[in-house]
């Protein structure tokens, strides 16, 4: 038998040929490997063929319907199963760093912040990604995450649910805003009772702000009436601004400081913890790199 140079038996070890070696090696023929890899019979047995023929040597005998691997295909393989587990790293490597550099990422937000923190520290780090954000209330945005509308979302009181993977990035609680000339911009902390008097500005059925007022007025007994329902903080806040009422928010929910006053409510000081979460069944690099991504350490 012709003796192989070092260089010479590289050449002859392929890539293709040693996956087609390693194919026939792990399901017994020339056919399953081929259903396995998605080619043709022909194709497989073509280079198990040309990788023999290189080599000055026989891989395979068959014996009834199987191929059975000699010493020498046996040791071989050894190293071309790792070889070919290498390249399936290299690729998704490769895939990871496409996504990275060109990829798109859907983001569900309730509030601005912290998800545009988030957001904005994300893309200084993968300028370009193409980030399109959803927003709606609380509830919405759950919505869509469930039907994936959106791949990752930012939320407070996301529920501790088998199906959610979630991570905690802040907590906050409820605070009443007024308008700087509001008698009650000069208080340093309101109670529900004292809200009674006012003209209240309250958020739809769905809202995460919405489900603490109304816990908080429950525990104390009270039944307030709505004067204004509004479907969105932004419209909350403009309402507000125009001295149309006394209205509440999440007091790290807007970067907007301008045209009211945060004043602490004593029934809803209670703070609530802020998660970035996605369903556990997503899949895909962009998610889980924006789910670890932490801004303050980055």
């Amino acid at each position: 038998m012709k003796t192989l140079l070092p260089k010479e038996a590289l050449a002859a070890l392929t890539f293709a040929r040693l996956r087609a070696l390693n194919g026939v090696m792990e399901t017994g023929s020339f056919s399953a490997a081929a259903r396995r890899m998605d080619v043709s019979q022909a194709t497989i047995s073509q280079q198990v063929r040309n990788l023999e023929h290189a080599l000055n040597a026989e891989l395979f005998k068959r014996v009834a319907n199987d191929m059975v691997p000699t010493k020498l295909c046996q040791d071989i393989y050894k190293t071309s199963r790792e070889i070919e587990d290498a390249g399936e790293r290299i690729a998704k490597t490769l895939s990871q760093h496409s996504t990275l550099e060109q990829g798109e990422l859907r983001v569900g937000l309730g509030n601005p912040l912290p998800g545009m923190a988030l957001i904005a520290a994300f893309q200084d780090h993968f300028p370009n990604v193409n980030v399109n954000i959803e927003m709606g209330s609380w509830g919405k945005i759950v919505q869509a995450v469930t039907e994936g509308r959106v791949d990752v979302a930012v939320l407070p009181e996301v529920p501790d649910q088998p199906r959610f993977k979630r991570r905690k990035i802040q907590s906050q609680s409820v605070v009443v805003i007024v308008h700087p000339e509001h008698p009650l911009a000069a208080q340093t902390e309101v109670s529900c009772r004292d809200l009674m008097r006012e003209r209240l500005i309250m958020r739809t059925a769905g809202s995460s702000t919405q489900r603490v007022v109304d816990e908080a007025f429950q525990k104390a007994g009270l039944s307030p009436r709505a004067s204004i329902v509004l479907d969105t903080r932004d419209g909350v806040l403009d309402a507000v601004a125009h001295r149309l009422g006394v209205g509440f928010m999440w007091n790290k929910g807007a970067s907007r400081q301008d045209g009211f006053i945060q004043i602490p409510c004593r029934e809803m000081h209670l703070e609530r913890s802020d998660y970035v979460f996605t369903l556990r069944a997503t899949k895909g690099t962009l998610p889980e790199v924006f789910f670890a991504f932490d801004r303050r350490g980055l």
